[in-house]
């Protein structure tokens, strides 16, 4: 599973971008079922990639937020590194006590590396056998390391993958020897989910130099070089398969953990209108799909979302028993191998803070709920601080979402029957969430 962590579904070559580099990217998409109308749950990296290890929404898992309470800002200048480590596991209850993807292969005899970003502290909470976040500070500081100071002059793993950020940014080989030790005796599951093209903008001046000439904004070029550092990964990850001739019997996912664009005037921010928010930028990724004699190359224009891909996963595998009834996506499969039409359905999600107040509660926490139902997209305002604004959008003939249709009375019957969608699928209640501390 190769995981793009805070990139845009336009920034690809294969999406329509004819200015950033993605020809490793573009190349797999060439040879996938390419679902180009995916979306997240939610537009920032912890509850998303809870979905992608377990195939729940945020408020069934319960992973909703970056930061347990008390919330960062307070973890970070007030506790000591010991209590920042313990405050940080109060939240491994969510994850140690449900199925995810790689708890489930494991116990089916597969060998299951994790990689990159994972904020579930050490590697095991989530199931995997082998891994190279620890939940514990690195050896240096430093964002790619995931190891920061606290105000007391302590150093603690931020959250986000410590050690195991430094895959495809400095190295690929724990990948390469993992494969190397497992591919003849069992069935494998890498987790490629690296700290890329996510801030920090360091990628050396080779990744600038593929966009010289070309007409390209200042406040995106940077981004752009980082989206062609991990670009490279992919086709290096892809041709050591190929290499070890096992690229044919590899079944390869990939997706963006949440989109990202960056601010016109602060450097390596975020546009407001794309990470942690209900746009677009922020919530769809292209989806594809790879496993070669299976899966037919071509388009499927219908709405899917990353909580279908591990039920995909599971069926690929033949542990259908594995998919419990929590589990509300649909498998990808019969419409990625030309057997079965995918359905046409609306998919939902919701927008919550980056810190938690309380865990156990994500209702409390809602910021709003959305759904797209066809073209249109419906933005519902929640019970939460800062709830975001009622809004209709029509995707097709307004795709940068600025023409606000919830008021207008041609649409109060299409904004009510979207509003039943929402609660039916998700009334905002914490009925659904079961697991408790």
């Amino acid at each position: 599973m190769i995981l793009a962590d805070d990139q845009a579904y336009r920034d690809f070559g294969f999406m329509g971008n004819e200015q950033v580099h993605t020809p490793n990217i573009d190349r797999l998409a060439e040879t996938s079922a390419r679902y180009p109308n995916g979306y997240v749950p939610m537009s920032v990296c912890r509850p998303s990639l809870a979905t992608f290890l377990t195939g729940l929404y945020p408020h069934q898992h319960g992973i909703h937020f970056n930061h347990p309470p008390p919330g960062l800002g307070v973890m970070r200048k007030t506790m000591t590194a010991a209590q920042y480590e313990q405050t940080r596991a109060t939240a491994d209850y969510l994850i140690e006590d449900i199925p995810t993807l790689p708890r489930v292969l494991a116990q089916h005899g597969y060998a299951c590396l994790q990689t990159g970003k994972h904020w579930e502290g050490s590697y095991k909470t989530a199931g995997f056998t082998h891994g190279m976040t620890l939940g514990k500070p690195a050896s240096r500081l430093g964002a790619v390391t995931g190891t920061r100071e606290q105000s007391n002059g302590e150093w603690v793993a931020h959250g986000n993958g410590d050690a195991g950020l430094v895959i495809g940014r400095e190295t690929m080989q724990p990948i390469f020897d993992f494969v190397d030790e497992h591919a003849d005796r069992q069935p494998f599951f890498v987790w490629y989910a690296p700290f890329m093209p996510h801030t920090p903008f360091d990628a050396a001046q080779q990744y600038h130099d593929v966009y010289a000439g070309q007409s390209i904004p200042d406040h995106m070029r940077p981004y752009y070089a980082e989206i062609a550092r991990f670009d490279e990964t992919v086709g290096a990850l892809i041709s050591y398969l190929s290499d070890r001739q096992l690229l044919d019997n590899t079944l390869i996912v990939f997706a963006a953990d949440n989109g990202f664009r960056p601010h016109k005037t602060k450097q390596e921010a975020y546009d407001s209108r794309s990470k942690l928010s209900q746009f677009e930028d922020g919530l769809r990724t292209p989806i594809l799909i790879r496993w070669n004699g299976h899966v037919k190359a071509a388009d499927h224009p219908q709405l899917v979302h990353t909580v279908d891909l591990v039920p995909t996963v599971l069926s690929a595998v033949g542990l259908l028993d594995e998919i419990t009834p929590r589990m509300n996506g649909i498998s990808l499969l019969p419409s990625a191998t030309d057997k079965e039409p995918l359905p046409n359905r609306p998919v939902f999600g919701s927008i919550y803070p980056n810190d938690a107040v309380v865990l156990g509660a994500p209702s409390q926490h809602v910021r709003g709920r959305w759904v797209r139902d066809g073209h249109f997209k419906l933005l519902v305002p929640g019970p939460a601080k800062k709830p975001i604004t009622l809004s209709l959008f029509d995707l097709k003939n307004d795709p940068s979402e600025t023409m606000n249709l919830a008021a207008v009375a041609e649409h109060a019957s299409r904004v009510e029957n979207m509003r039943q969608l929402l609660d039916q699928w998700w009334p905002l209640n914490d009925h659904n969430h079961e697991i408790k501390p």
